[in-house]
């Protein structure tokens, strides 16, 4: 009873709308401690559209990003508020999240060893930048390639071809995937596109992805970050 409590509760937006707040908080500290200069070495495959999509608008994306990812999530808060009175907000299952995520990203880096250089090459010789972009690719990566994207086409492909959720959903998240993989080599700070490490990533947004449908996008995003800090920590004692 109470394993299947925590199992449903923790997969609502709710509860990754708490639990994500503090990764939002640690990036935008990190940004604001990072130079402008520095700042343009650092990318992950959420900037390369984001960025550019408010750059249209004349906002810096450098740091407009993080307030319209805030108040998109404010605004999902409020949309999905009427559902939440029947969930509880359990201290105990907060904690047990971050454990659950700590174990995720062991699986993933563990599944992934003996690849794990090529899926995060942080640019940048200053430690807060290279530990700024590993928690933002948790947040913006998923939130873009996981939440958004999937929901997105999903419901072009409902629209389309009306197929039942559960085969769109898995279809989306394929395609999700590969535009995640893809969008590491774009832009001017973009890797040197090989496909051996488009298919790297492309099964991590598998991985990634298949995390989402079984644990929400806070678990999913938090998995990620300590994923990309366990690496950068290998990386780093290496060199």
């Amino acid at each position: 009873m109470w394993l299947n409590r925590y199992w449903n509760n923790t997969r609502s937006p709710l509860y990754s709308f708490l639990f994500t707040v503090p990764l939002f908080i640690i990036y935008e500290i990190g940004v604001l401690l990072t130079s402008s200069t520095d700042m343009i070495s650092m990318r992950n495959g959420a900037d390369a559209l984001m960025r550019q999509i408010l750059s249209t608008f004349g906002m810096n994306g450098f740091y407009w990003m993080g307030g319209v990812f805030f108040i998109g999530f404010i605004i999902v808060y409020l949309f999905q508020k009427q559902y939440w009175y029947d969930i509880e907000i359990i201290g105990e299952h907060l904690l047990l999240m971050m454990l659950e995520s700590f174990m995720w990203s062991m699986a993933l880096y563990f599944f992934m060893s003996n690849v794990y250089v090529l899926l995060m090459s942080p640019n940048g010789s200053m430690m807060i930048q290279q530990v700024t972009l590993a928690v933002g690719a948790g947040i913006y990566e998923e939130f873009l390639f996981r939440v958004v994207l999937i929901t997105g086409i999903s419901g072009i492909l409902a629209f389309i071809f009306q197929w039942n959720i559960k085969l769109r959903n898995w279809i989306a998240m394929i395609l999700a995937a590969g535009i995640f993989s893809a969008f590491h080599f774009i832009g001017e700070f973009g890797d040197y596109f090989s496909f051996n490490i488009f298919m790297i990533r492309f099964f991590a947004g598998i991985i990634l992805g298949v995390l989402y449908f079984l644990r929400g996008f806070g678990i999913t995003a938090w998995a990620h970050s300590i994923y990309d800090l366990i690496v950068l920590t290998k990386i780093t004692t290496q060199s």
